[in-house]
C-alpha cells in the first residue's frame, strides 16, 4: 500500500509476562496493510523472555515502565508517540490485516470524528475453561466493543478527554470513554469485525473483584460528572 501523504499512527503495545502470545500479537502489527506507522511497546518488569523476544524483532520502539499499573503504561505510550492517529493492542490479541487501513480511512473521511472503535470476536484459548467473567454469548458471534484494543484515536483527542486515570488498575477504558462521552466527543463504531480477542483466564480485565470496584468507581464518575452539569 501506498504511504505517500497518509498521516503517522502510532501503534502502542503494553506488556509484562507476555513470552506465551506477544509473538503473534506483534505478528499481527507486522502484516497491517497499512504501513506508515511506528510501534511503541511499554514494557513491565517481566519474569520470562518478553524482553529478549521484543529485543528480536526490528522496527520497535521498547520503552521501559517507570511507575506500576496499566494506566501510567498507556500514557507512558501516548506522550512517547510521534503518530497523527494513536491505536492499541495488547500482547495477548490479534488484529486483522485491514484493522488499521479501515479505522485511519473512515478517520480521513470524517475530519469531526475524534475516534473510531469496531467489532470484536472473542475466542477461548485452547486448554483454558471459561473464565468467570466471560459470559457465554461473548464466546458466540461478533460483537461491537469500545475497548482499548478496538480504538483508533486522533493523537489531539487526549488533549480533550484527558490521559488514562493511573488510580485505576482496570477499567482504565471505561473511565476514559465515559470521560470523552460526557464531553460529547464525535466517535464512530465501525461495524465490522477487525479484532480477535483472546481468552485465557489471565486476562487483566478477568480479576473479577477488582474490576468490579473499578468499573464502580468509573460509573459513580460519571454520576458526579453529570449532576454537575445539569
Amino acid at each position: 500500500m501506498k504511504t505517500n501523504n497518509q498521516p503517522l499512527v502510532s501503534v502502542i503495545m503494553i506488556v509484562q509476562n507476555g513470552e506465551r502470545f506477544i509473538r503473534q500479537a506483534l505478528k499481527s502489527i507486522f502484516d497491517q496493510d497499512y504501513q506508515r506507522r511506528e510501534i511503541i511497546v511499554v514494557h513491565g518488569k517481566s519474569y520470562d523472555a518478553t524482553l529478549d523476544i521484543l529485543h528480536q524483532h526490528d522496527g520497535l520502539t521498547v520503552i521501559q515502565q517507570e511507575k506500576p499499573g496499566i494506566s501510567e503504561a498507556y500514557n507512558m505510550g501516548i506522550k512517547a508517540a510521534n503518530g497523527d492517529h494513536i491505536s492499541f493492542l495488547s500482547f495477548d490479541d490479534i488484529w486483522t490485516p485491514d484493522k488499521l487501513t479501515t479505522q485511519i480511512a473512515y478517520l480521513e473521511e470524517h475530519p469531526k470524528i475524534m475516534f473510531t472503535n469496531c467489532h470484536t470476536t472473542y475466542f477461548l484459548e485452547p486448554g483454558n475453561t471459561k473464565p468467570e467473567g466471560i459470559r457465554q454469548q461473548w464466546l458466540e458471534g461478533s460483537h461491537p466493543a469500545r475497548i482499548m484494543e478496538t480504538l483508533v484515536a486522533r493523537k489531539k483527542v487526549f488533549d480533550v478527554v484527558g490521559y488514562f486515570n493511573p488510580a485505576l488498575t482496570t477499567a482504565e477504558d471505561v473511565d476514559w470513554y465515559n470521560r470523552a462521552a460526557h464531553l460529547k466527543v464525535p466517535s464512530f463504531m465501525i461495524e465490522k469485525v477487525l479484532l480477535n480477542k483472546r481468552i485465557h483466564g489471565k486476562n487483566s480485565s478477568m480479576q473479577v473483584n477488582q474490576n468490579n470496584k473499578n468499573l464502580l468507581f468509573a460509573l459513580r464518575e460519571a454520576v458526579k460528572r453529570k449532576k454537575s452539569s445539569s
